[in-house]
C-alpha cells in the first residue's frame, strides 16, 4: 500500500497532462487535417502569413492560388482558414 501512495502523484500528473495537454492538441490536428482535407478548387482562403487568395489547383500535398499579384504553390499545411468560414463567425 505504501508503494501506491508513493507513485500516485506521478500518476496524477500524468492524468492532468493528457487531459490539458496530450488530447487538446490531438483534437486540433485532427481539426487541422479535415479542414485540409475539405478544400475544393474556388474557395476563398487566407494563408498562416496572411495571404488572401482564391484555389486555383489542388494536388495531394500543394495548393496553386491565385492573388492578385498572380498564381503561387503553397503546401496545404500552409493554409489557414477559409474566408466564408471566417466571415460567417464575425
Amino acid at each position: 500500500m505504501a508503494q501506491l501512495t508513493q507513485y500516485l502523484p506521478f500518476v496524477l500528473m500524468f492524468v492532468v497532462i493528457y487531459f490539458f495537454m496530450i488530447r487538446p492538441q490531438q483534437a486540433r490536428i485532427k481539426k487541422e487535417k479535415e479542414f485540409e482535407a475539405s478544400l475544393k478548387v474556388g474557395d476563398k482562403i487566407i494563408t498562416k502569413s496572411g495571404l488572401h487568395g482564391k484555389i486555383a489547383e489542388l494536388a495531394e500535398t500543394t495548393v496553386v492560388i491565385e492573388t492578385m499579384s498572380g498564381k503561387l504553390k503553397l503546401e496545404r499545411s500552409a493554409i489557414s482558414q477559409e474566408m466564408s468560414a471566417a466571415l460567417n463567425k464575425k
